[in-house]
């Protein structure tokens, strides 16, 4: 039975407050938590080790029963008001529950490479709606990890939860900077294939069967002349349009799903 700690009803007590800082990147850094908003995505963070700290859920929206499953061993259970639950999500049909639990490191120590990997890198990614949509892709890929360079935008922010369902917790994501990743692709023989616009073949051309990194830069400017430097090849999607690039997250859809039809889509 779900062990309720305080009901709450009020936007001035200290919970809600805190709750609602942690919208920021820099509370979300100093305290090591973050925020995660509906049961889906709670139960990926449970089933993935997260450790859920406390649940707010709005009875109105949601019955205890359903929340409990949601409630991890150590979290703090807080009943809210319609108004309260509306002032402390970042977004709207989160189905009445919101969670805090605290934040798993990232470092590239803890990658282990298998056989015969096939990854995402991510150089500086800007906006958190489209690495929460590369997390998705890679997760019904089955891609083995995605590796964030520089990031310029905070892997807990709720929009990459939001925009990934969660995929955030269910594809191994690490950080750190190009010098690193660059030094760790080459020692393990993992081919470079950066998306770009200049000296690239058809991306269908390539051969991802073997250990493979697919790159991708900034939405803004893409890749660095660093990775490019790099590169084992640059790999470009043809337009047959006035277009000349797509969306970063759309990039990443279609070439890893190419690379998967290559290795098979074995279940």
């Amino acid at each position: 039975m779900l062990k309720i700690k305080e009901q709450l009803t009020s936007a001035q007590n200290a919970k809600i407050k805190n709750l609602i800082q942690l919208q920021k990147p820099r509370h979300r850094r100093e305290l090591g938590l973050f925020v995660i908003e509906g049961r889906l995505e709670i139960e990926r963070a449970l089933a993935a080790g997260y450790q859920i700290t406390s649940v707010f859920f709005c009875p109105e929206m949601i019955s205890p029963s359903e929340v409990e499953p949601s409630a991890g061993l150590a979290a703090e259970i807080f009943s809210i008001t319609p108004e309260l639950y509306e002032k402390i999500t970042y977004r709207g049909s989160t189905g009445g529950v919101v969670a805090t639990a605290r934040q798993h490191k990232h470092t590239l120590d803890g990658l282990v490479l298998k056989e015969n990997p096939l990854l995402i890198v991510l150089e500086s990614v800007e906006k958190p709606g489209n690495l929460g949509a590369i997390l998705r892709t890679a997760d019904a890929a089955g891609v083995d990890a995605v590796i964030v360079c520089d990031p310029q935008t905070d892997i807990y922010n709720p929009n990459v939860i939001r925009s990934s369902i969660g995929c955030l917790f269910t594809v191994p994501v690490f950080t750190g900077n190009t010098t690193e990743v660059i030094e760790l692709l080459k020692t393990n023989g993992i081919a470079i294939f950066c998306t770009a616009l200049t000296a690239s073949v058809p991306y269908q051309t390539i051969d991802f069967k073997e250990p493979s990194a697919i790159v991708m830069g900034t939405e803004s400017t893409g890749l660095s002349s660093t990775w490019l430097d790099h590169s084992t090849q640059n790999i470009i999607i043809p337009m047959r349009g006035m277009a000349d690039s797509l969306n970063v997250s759309t990039t990443a859809a279609i070439v890893v799903f190419e690379a998967r039809r290559q290795r098979g889509f074995r279940v």
